[in-house]
């Protein structure tokens, strides 16, 4: 996947999007921090990769199931 960015809706506001970008800092649905590593597409749509920080270890996530913090 050529693209650098993942923008998505947050349930916050129909109108406020997110954007993840490689190196973002995130917070998962469970409350995990990790880094996005990397933004990936296959036949069911785009997900974000996040190395978690408590287990080092590679997770795939649905963009709506991320926030990205600061």
């Amino acid at each position: 996947m050529n693209e650098q960015y993942y923008e998505a809706q947050t349930d916050s506001s129909p109108f406020h999007k997110q954007r993840f970008q490689v190196g973002d800092r995130v917070e998962t649905c469970s409350h995990c921090l990790g880094t996005v590593i990397r933004i990936e597409c296959d036949e069911m749509g785009l997900f974000i990769i996040v190395r978690l920080d408590i287990l080092q270890e590679e997770f795939a996530y649905d963009p709506y199931d991320l926030e990205i913090i600061q």
